[in-house]
């Protein structure tokens, strides 16, 4: 099955929970939608703008799991942000937190980022665990900072790991 497929597969079998959280789900299940995201991706990867996407696939089977995302802010300030989903029948076993730790170091040696932010809301317990169990502190919690999908108005929590606490 091509990468694409397993991506609209996996988004849609993890659609109830990814939909709580991201505003680009409902723009993401269908197949056009699917390829169009993924060509935009590519654009994005090869102009080093906007946010930088990565495919999570485990090598054992070939499965596609989910992604994590580089979101690339002002280059002259070496800051990025990572975010990341995961399809719900492979979470809680280690592999968001394994991808975190490799984007990070290529963030940190190769990019040269000072720091790196992963923001979440509080309600999100999963993408906290990730971040903690990654070695990021929580620095700021911000009130009514974002709208989620549904409307309403949520906090955001920004967790923070610099190249100095990362160790390099």
């Amino acid at each position: 099955m091509g990468l694409w497929r397993q991506n609209l597969e996996a988004v849609r079998e993890s659609e109830h929970e990814l939909r709580l959280f991201l505003d680009w789900v409902d723009h993401a299940l269908t197949e056009e939608e699917t390829i169009q995201n993924i060509r935009d991706a590519i654009d994005q990867f090869e102009s080093f703008t906007t946010e930088l996407r990565y495919s999570i696939v485990r090598q054992s089977d070939e499965r596609f799991l989910g992604m994590i995302g580089l979101l690339i802010g002002d280059p002259a300030t070496p800051t990025y942000e990572i975010g990341y989903w995961l399809r719900s029948s492979e979470t809680g076993k280690g592999y968001m937190r394994d991808a975190v730790s490799l984007l990070e170091h290529h963030v940190f040696t190769q990019l040269g980022a000072e720091q790196i932010e992963i923001r979440t809301e509080p309600a999100n317990h999963s993408s906290r665990t990730v971040a903690e169990r990654s070695g990021y502190i929580l620095v700021s919690h911000l009130s009514a900072d974002r709208q989620r999908p549904s409307g309403e108005w949520e906090d955001t929590l920004v967790y923070l790991k610099t190249r100095g606490q990362a160790g390099y």
